[in-house]
């Protein structure tokens, strides 16, 4: 059996001590020093993981001062803080020892816009793409770009001056700040925006903190200008690290300490408002994507582009296209980026053109393209081909993928992964090419594998090396290599950190800025923070301070990782291989990825979160010498400890015995199943099967609930209630037992049962025949389609298993409806998993009986056909078979509908996707627009979150307020806005939850289909 895992490695009683206080001195946001939350806060992007002492999610500025002015007091005159926005750091800025202070989750408003004037002011837990979405109709952006720009909060990008694609013609953030408020270590907030040096001498004699700060920054950025001229590089990109050369204007008569704090990686204060520049949106796009033999070719021919005058010029080499055309997300771009007759394409350069008005951008556009046929003709600079598109959508669609196949280099085969430690280096433009070249023969002479990508119009190329952090000796490779790399970039007259910032590479920011100019760096950190307490070891430290500097031989995830056995790392590998890119924090409302979170705001609740925690729960076990693999064999096969055992652990835990596992399983409970992760996730965190697996862990130790025992028997019982449909109907619905379902067994609006049955709505003709099958030819087998049947449909929706009888047969072919099988999907979700491999086992062997049977078959429910695909795959490995069920949408799109002729007065209609659909089948919508098209009809689609249903989720009694959220975040305002008879959709949970709150249930397209082709 498991064993219970006590508390690990508490927060210090000074800590709950400090937390306690803030709650009673009026602190309204959250404090939280569980260790699922500390685990949960202690990794970022990074190969990094430091456990800090708690975490506190602040409402308002005022929560910000009070943390920091009760700090400033004994006893907490020892605690370090440590900003964080949206944890996508690549180097480990936001970890920290001390008190995680996160304004991500609430700390997200809007606070004022001025068209006239071009600007806007936030708080810093606001999301790059959550601001450019509001701005968009204004007719303005915010113009740094970044790849994680749906979950990187602009705090963040202050701290480390963010930029990203474009950032030749659009700067870095500290380009676009007009003014800050920024608290500092003992809550004092400071105000600041570009002043007359005069002004700011003035200040700078206050006796204040403010006034210290400033006549501090004041001398050295005076005294030292010429010092600070001669050593920082004349680049595009800047480094983090106290930027002393912008802090006064060229001529020396402004002063903006907004870019000393610009850069500072949250080590001089918490920044919590931002007043930000607005650029007007290009509304002219073109897009080049030119196509090279080489990817040497690719960076030497750049320079000839950015002379293009290009706002943009990405660059990415054939490992990363290749990972990308390996990935669903392929199927949006293969269009736009096809393959070269008879070359092969090692190299992509995507040249962006932007304008206001289309003369701007036309003879840039036209040139470029001469020039580019010249080459393809000539064979020269290694171009050998190029696709133009001016179509906004697929442009944006280029930039996903490019933006997707980041994270998708670390969902490469194997123990060796590409990480993020030397990959953002900057060298001049001009240089880059024989930069990389010498980049490339240091890897290449180590045998290491890499992907490249980049902004080579700014020189920065983002190079990933595969190591395998549990091998010591590839451990010590990181810190060659990064040692390497702070050379070779200098002998380039560049910079190691040209775009992520320093974090854990603080440690070579005395050897770049010198000993003199990195002591004024000190000096400024201890005018702003003298005892070290506002994110410590980031940048420098203070003057007199004996603490030491981040390092890259910090402790690392690899650290913990090594701890878990070899068998079971490789065996949780959908939990293992998460390296916290983040993805699943998507701002998106309309994205899948991901409900929980979305509708918690809690990181716990999201697959990074999930994954994090999984990974302490195997390795906290394996600490106590479980034997997990044989465990879960042994529960596989049925055998499970006594009724007894679990009834006295059970005791235990409402006693309030703490076990970890209780906190794992309270992140697990949150997880609607969707399935999101699996795809949408470049590393393909698989949260559904791996929650199943310690459900199936947890409850052989723990009791369950009653509630999943009536989930994990729905396709047991369901066949049987619905001979009694006309009976079990009205009392289930009467308020009395709808009340005792709720309180006994957690269960709400529970679904109607069909009346008429199913039974009763078929011939004899339409059930199925084996011997009849059987006995057919081929081709006479060929006119039958056989329908799997699923719980939901057959049962609680027979009115669209009738339907898909009906068009089916309008389509000339021969229904036959397949004997009910349990497909087992419930007890999957629940995690009983040795029913389930029975049960998978029994449905299996009776589809493989048919795989000799010339006819497709086709069932109806998503979730429950892509169980076949998955979960049957994973559970059954190679006894699986080799039956292959289709949705409907794959069978009909192979069916003749043009020529036939709809009958309905309606002609418009919109459709609402299953999210199983939207991100394992991501063309499904396109099947059925197609379709409705070849019989004159218009089908609408729109992207949209979870509705909030799930299967069982939305029906649980402590589901309630989160489904409610989730519908009301993307659907309702869709289903409001559509006629009920023009509203479609595709899954069977989305259809019930619009029903429940709107009174009227959406058709599925099939019945839409059989109704007008009557």
């Amino acid at each position: 059996m498991i064993a219970t895992i006590t508390q690990q490695d508490a927060a210090s009683d000074l800590v709950a001590n400090y937390l306690n206080t803030l709650q009673k001195q009026g602190f309204t946001g959250d404090t939280d020093a569980s260790y699922a939350t500390r685990i949960t806060a202690s990794t970022d992007n990074s190969i990094y993981q430091q456990l800090p002492q708690g975490v506190i999610f602040p409402k308002n500025e005022k929560d910000i001062q009070l943390a920091l002015q009760t700090a400033s007091r004994d006893p907490f005159l020892s605690l370090t803080f440590g900003p964080r926005g949206g944890g996508t750091g690549t180097n480990g800025q936001s970890l920290t020892p001390g008190i995680v202070v996160d304004l991500s989750r609430y700390m997200r408003e809007i606070l004022e816009i001025n068209v006239e004037e071009g600007w806007v002011r936030v708080q810093t837990g606001v999301i790059k793409d959550q601001l450019n979405d509001f701005l968009r109709p204004y007719g303005f952006f915010f113009s740094p770009d970044l790849s994680t720009s749906n979950r990187a909060t602009i705090g963040g990008m202050i701290s480390t001056d963010a930029s990203g694609q474009g950032s030749l013609v659009y700067g870095k953030t500290s380009d676009h700040v007009l003014g800050l408020t920024t608290y500092l270590v003992d809550g004092t907030p400071m105000s600041t925006a570009p002043i007359n040096v005069e002004k700011a001498k003035i200040i700078a004699e206050q006796d204040t903190l403010v006034g210290t700060i400033y006549k501090t920054v004041l001398n050295i950025a005076i005294d030292e200008r010429d010092a600070i001229l001669n050593k920082f590089p004349r680049l595009n990109r800047f480094l983090t690290g106290y930027d002393l050369e912008h802090v006064l204007s060229d001529d020396l008569l402004t002063f903006d300490m907004s870019r000393l704090i610009t850069g500072s990686e949250g080590s001089l204060g918490i920044v919590t408002e931002a007043k930000l520049n607005l650029t007007p949106i290009a509304e002219f796009k073109t897009l080049i994507n030119i196509k090279y033999d080489s990817f040497d070719s690719a960076l030497r021919h750049s320079p000839f582009l950015v002379d293009a005058r290009a706002t943009s010029v990405e660059t990415v080499d054939s490992k990363v296209l290749n990972l990308a055309r390996e990935d669903i997300i392929w199927h949006s771009v293969s269009d736009l980026i096809t393959d070269v007759p008879n070359k092969d394409m090692q190299g992509l350069n995507m040249v962006e053109f932007n304008a206001v008005s289309p003369d701007d951008i036309k003879d840039k556009v036209d040139t470029l393209c001469t020039l580019l046929d010249e080459c393809v003709a000539n064979q020269t600079n290694g171009v050998i081909g190029y696709q133009l598109t001016n179509d906004k959508s697929d442009i944006l669609k280029i930039y996903a993928m490019r933006k997707k196949s980041v994270g998708l280099l670390g969902n490469v085969k194997g123990s060796q992964k590409p990480l993020a430690f030397a990959e953002d280096t900057a060298v001049p433009p001009e240089n880059l090419a024989d930069y990389i070249v010498e980049f490339r023969a240091l890897l290449d002479s180590h045998n290491l594998q890499y992907g490249m990508f980049g902004h080579v119009d700014a020189g920065v190329l983002h190079v990933r090396p595969a190591l395998d952090m549990c091998d010591p000796e590839q451990e010590k490779l990181l810190r060659t290599i990064s040692d390497e790399v702070v050379k070779l970039t200098a002998k380039y007259g560049g910079l190691m950190w040209g775009e992520h910032g320093k974090g854990y590479r603080s440690e070579y920011g005395p050897e770049f800025f010198g000993e003199h100019l990195f002591t004024q760096l000190r000096i400024i950190k201890t005018a702003f923070d003298p005892y070290n307490r506002i994110n410590p070891g980031k940048i420098c430290t203070p003057i007199d301070s004996e603490d030491s500097l981040v390092s890259v031989d910090g402790q690392k995830r690899s650290w913990f990782d090594k701890q878990i056995s070899i068998d079971v790392k490789t065996s949780f590998n959908n939990a293992m291989t998460c390296n916290g890119n983040g993805i699943c924090f998507n701002y998106d409302e309309n994205s899948p990825m991901c409900p929980s979170y979305k509708v918690t705001g809690d990181r716990r609740n999201s697959p990074k979160g999930r994954a994090s925690l999984m990974r302490e729960w195997l390795r906290l076990q394996e600490s106590k010498n479980i034997d997990l693999l044989g465990v879960e064999k042994e529960l596989n096969k049925g055998e499970v400890i006594t009724w007894w055992e679990r009834f006295v652990h059970s005791r235990e835990k409402k006693k309030g015995l703490y076990d970890f596992s209780h906190e794992v399983k309270a992140s697990m409970d949150e997880c609607l199943a969707c399935k999101a992760c699996t795809t949408a996730c470049p590393i393909k965190v698989d949260v559904p099967t791996f929650r199943a697996r310690f459900l199936n862990y947890y409850h052989s130790y723990y009791a369950r609930p009653l509630k999943d025992y009536l989930v994990g028997n729905i396709e047991s019982s369901a066949p049987l209630m619905a001979k009694f449909g006309k009976i079990i109907n009205p009392i289930v619905k009467t308020k009395f037992v709808s009340s005792v379902i709720k309180n006994t067994v957690g269960y709400v609006d529970t679904p109607q049962l069909s009346i008429p049955s199913l039974a009763n709505r078929i011939n004899k003709a339409q059930q199925f025949n084996f011997e009849f099958l059987n006995s057919l030819t081929a081709e006479q087998q060929s006119e039958y389609v056989l329908i799997v049947q699923d719980p939901f449909t057959s049962f609680y929706e027979a009115e669209l298993v009738e339907s898909f009888i009906t068009l089916i047969a309008q389509l000339g072919k021969k229904p036959m409806l397949l004997p009910f099988k349990p497909n087992g999907k419930p007890q999957h979700v629940k995690g009983f998993l040795h029913e389930f491999k029975v049960t998978a086992k029994n449905a299996a062997e009776f589809l493989n009986q048919l795989n000799d049977i010339n006819a497709p078959l086709v069932g109806l429910d998503a979730s429950l056909v892509m169980c076949y695909r998955d979960e049957y795959n994973t559970i059954l490995e190679n006894n699986r078979g080799d039956f292959n069920v289709q949705l409907a949408h794959e069978w009909l799109e192979t069916q003749p509908f043009k020529g036939l002729t709809a009958n309905n007065n309606e002609t418009e209609f919109t459709l609402l996707s299953h999210c199983t659909e939207t991100t394992s089948l991501p063309k499904a919508a396109n099947v059925w627009k197609s379709i409705f098209a070849d019989i004159g009809l218009t089908l609408n689609t729109t992207n949209t979150g979870c509705c909030g249903m799930a299967g069982t989720y939305g029906h649980e009694a402590q589901n309630q307020d989160n489904s409610r959220a989730l519908y009301e975040m993307s659907w309702k305002p869709i289903v409001e806005k559509t006629k009920s008879e023009q509203l479609l959709s595709t899954g069977f949970s989305c259809r019930s939850q619009v029903k429940r709150y709107e009174k009227f249930k959406p058709k599925h397209p099939i019945e839409l289909l059989a109704h007008v082709l009557s």
